[in-house]
């Protein structure tokens, strides 16, 4: 098999990152480029996006009345531009509304405790007082079935309790490294030996339906992202009883309790509102073209979250970047050759739904796709960008990063071909395809520990000046694709075979996306 090699190409030009004045390092003279510049860079209106979608409405569940109010919020902010805007449905989901989650501790102490109802949890219908109680280590799940009477009337606890609540970083400062070693250790140990104990159950999966089945009245779980009052908040897999999700120190706190015979009881109180399934939508927005109308670029972000904060960098940053980068482009650049597009998709925390849906319904956009731009991963500048496995597309990088100036590219490494994205976002809706899908990778900041689906991903975690140099940074890059005179070629690069297996790996499949809830597998 002929195997391409990586070539990575360092882009590194001097100039200060985020300078408040006019780019002067332009490399070739381009009065356009040097308006988008000035537009983004002096006169952006990231914050007056952010405030009122990440504060006000909020976290934006999928089929929840918040995603739909967001909908409706970018159309008329579109429309306030001069831009065409709609919402346009691709299927239905299960829809909900949260309300208020609290939860106390009662015995042997009074403590009000730190948690949330997982998303399309049911909730309680008023103040339930119940025992706590944990999943037994037994054996097997016939010992398991034996035990789950004893779950009747109780709340259940699902989840390690964590050995420590304190990052690895702080061990590493204070602690001796042989009492670093040992604390790794013995939590590796009790990892190990708590996936054997919900193995015993039947699994993970099905463990909660168990309980509820059983006559539990609710399920008690933590998923500590190992940062300082960080949990990772996903959805429940109970359909008739509530599923919480406690603090690292809070369920360390009550497990402690029920482990040691003190009888806790807590009370929970958790306001939630099944509302059947109902409609979903993708927000598309266009600039029309005057030359090329049925050739595209695309811009690309996802809408939706999950909505323990405020959906801020999973993915407002994106949302907003893309928001801001159409507003740029339509004041200085009205009449672009191609026309631009730009996807706010539902959905993508349910396997890329609705991107999936739209290039799926829309065949016409995928087959006329010059480029399309995608960010998904925080609130950093953009340091990585690749071109997804296509051979031909290196000789339309090269030539628009030639143009860009240096206090945005200084930055960023290009992989040339790289690999096709594989469904870690929405890129892998198009790339699938063979359409020209890139992906914009930022700057860490800790997403994946501190604000990627956690609690704590909310609107001060924001780094407003790294975010407005992404926004015109996509401006730019829709601007130099929608000129280029030359369509990118959609030639895909050989794949390497799988390392840990060794056998031929293929180029990602198109899958079909699940129209309503139901359908899905998740």
């Amino acid at each position: 098999m002929k195997r391409l090699v990586l070539a990575t190409l360092a882009v590194a030009l001097t100039g200060a990152i985020g300078a408040p004045a006019a780019a002067q390092t332009l490399p070739v003279p381009d009065p356009l480029l040097q308006k988008i510049w000035n537009e983004g860079m002096l006169g952006s209106q990231l914050v007056s996006l952010a405030q009122p979608l990440f504060d006000s409405i909020g976290p934006r569940l999928t089929a929840s009345p918040a995603i739909r109010s967001a909908n409706d919020w970018a159309v008329a902010k579109y429309q306030s531009w001069g831009i065409e805007a709609k919402n346009e449905q691709y299927g239905t989901w299960k829809g909900w509304r949260r309300g208020v989650t609290h939860i106390d501790l009662l015995t042997p102490r009074i403590r009000t405790l730190e948690g949330t109802m997982l998303a399309w949890s049911p909730g309680t219908k008023g103040k339930v007082d119940g025992k706590v109680v944990v999943i037994p280590d037994v054996s097997d799940s016939l010992a398991f079935t034996a035990w789950l009477p004893k779950a009747r009337g109780n709340y259940v606890m699902i989840s390690m309790p964590q050995p420590t609540c304190r990052p690895d970083a702080n061990w590493k400062e204070f602690a001796l490294p042989e009492e670093m070693d040992k604390m790794q250790k013995d939590r590796t140990a009790a990892t190990q030996a708590w996936s054997a104990r919900v193995a015993a159950t039947g699994g993970p999966r099905t463990l909660p339906g168990r309980l509820e089945a059983a006559g539990a009245k609710g399920v008690m779980t933590s998923l500590w992202s190992a940062g300082w009052g960080v949990d990772k908040i996903f959805n429940a897999r109970t359909e008739q009883v509530p599923t919480v999700d406690l603090s690292c120190e809070d369920y360390g706190l009550v497990y402690r309790l029920a482990e040691h015979n003190q009888n806790p009881t807590i009370r929970i109180d958790a306001e939630a509102t099944p509302l059947g399934e109902i409609p979903v939508f993708n927000t598309i927005a266009r600039i029309p073209g005057v030359e090329k109308p049925d050739e595209f670029v695309m811009l690309s972000a996802h809408f939706d979250s999950w909505d323990a904060g405020s959906g801020a960098t999973d993915n407002g940053t994106g949302t907003i970047a893309m928001m801001e980068a159409m507003r740029i482009l339509k004041t200085v650049y009205p009449r672009p050759k191609r026309t631009i597009l730009v996807g706010h998709w539902s959905g993508e925390e349910q396997g890329l739904v609705g991107s999936r849906s739209f290039a799926a319904d829309h065949p016409e956009i995928v087959k006329g796709l010059q480029a399309l731009f995608n960010q998904d991963n925080g609130t950093g500048r953009v340091v990585t960008m690749s071109t997804s496995g296509l051979t031909g597309a290196g000789a339309f990088y090269g030539r628009w990063f030639a143009r860009l100036p240096a206090e945005l590219t200084r930055n960023i490494t290009l992989s040339f071909p790289g690999a096709p994205a594989g469904g870690g976002s929405d890129n892998a809706s198009f790339i699938c395809y063979g359409a020209p899908g890139f992906g914009l990778g930022s700057n860490s900041w800790d997403y994946g520990a501190y604000t990627w689906h956690t609690n704590r991903d909310t609107y001060d975690k924001v780094v407003f000046d790294e975010l407005k140099q992404n926004a015109t940074l996509t401006a730019m890059l829709a601007y130099l694709a929608s000129e280029d005179p030359e369509t990118i070629p959609r030639d895909r690069r050989v794949m390497a075979p799988d390392p840990r297996t060794g056998q031929a790996t293929v180029w990602p499949a198109c899958t079909v996306p699940p129209r309503k809830s139901s359908d899905s597998t998740r």
